[in-house]
């Protein structure tokens, strides 16, 4: 089965092609038909989800349970595959229409984190999620899953040059803001910057934003703490940044 090469990436890039496993993702591929290729299901997931898969624009193709488990990347495959066209869209796309909230993403690594920080953008109003080169792919199975179909919802980016977007930025009127435990700025304390169009930087779970990235940014942002943890993890500290972006901006 040709589809088994988009559970890596350099078969996803080839193909220009990706999968979207379970009922939410599939559901929400779906309202794009356009981008849908194929769809797969086991007998049972056929029946389960059978509202809706009637509004597939292609017959659904079954499959035997081990063949839907050779698509998945989870240890309880849930015998529904969309094969989707990659959504990823030039990083002049971005700049030439900046949205009022955007984030990029530099050397991240987990995939996890990539789909929580993809879906918690999307609830938060962002347009776009920018994945600097060495980032984590977002097309991944992993990462696919944790975004929760919020992948189909926002302009994503891959492998881009983060220094010069982040410059160009600057220059459309974006305030650009790195996220570090260590800033100099408290969140709490920018709510004037919050309200205006904002490219949130987001670093590697271990090293954080890349020095050089974050000297460019206009600000390095922490997250003020009031008990005793020493820090927080990437994905809680991209949710609060983003939260706090949106109630300024609404």
């Amino acid at each position: 089965m040709a589809a088994r090469k988009l559970t890596r990436r350099a078969g996803r890039d080839a193909a220009g092609a990706f999968l979207a496993e379970g009922r939410q993702a599939v559901r929400e591929a779906l309202a794009d038909p356009a981008s849908v290729r194929e769809v797969f299901a086991t007998e049972a997931a056929a029946a389960a989800s059978a509202d809706l898969l009637a509004a597939s624009p292609l017959p659904v193709r079954l499959v035997t349970d081990k063949a839907a488990a050779s698509l998945s990347e989870t240890v309880s495959p849930q015998g529904l595959v969309a094969v989707c066209a990659l959504r990823d869209v030039p990083a002049e796309q971005v700049l030439a229409t900046p949205p009022r909230l955007a984030v990029a993403l530099a050397e991240l690594n987990d995939p996890g984190n990539a789909g929580t920080v993809l879906r918690t953008a999307d609830a938060c109003g962002a347009g776009a999620v920018v994945f600097g080169a060495g980032s984590a792919d977002p097309f991944g199975g992993k990462a696919v899953r944790a975004s929760a179909g919020s992948l189909f919802h926002l302009d994503v980016v891959r492998s881009a040059p983060l220094e010069p977007l982040v410059g160009k930025l600057q220059a459309a009127g974006v305030a650009v803001l790195a996220a570090d435990g260590g800033g100099e700025a408290s969140l709490d304390e920018l709510d004037d910057v919050l309200a205006g169009p904002v490219l949130w930087l987001f670093g590697n779970e271990a090293r954080g934003v890349p020095p050089a990235l974050a000297a460019a940014a206009d600000a390095r942002v922490r997250v003020p703490m009031r008990g005793r943890a020493e820090s927080l993890n990437l994905a809680a500290a991209a949710a609060i940044c983003l939260y706090a972006t949106q109630l300024a901006q609404r």
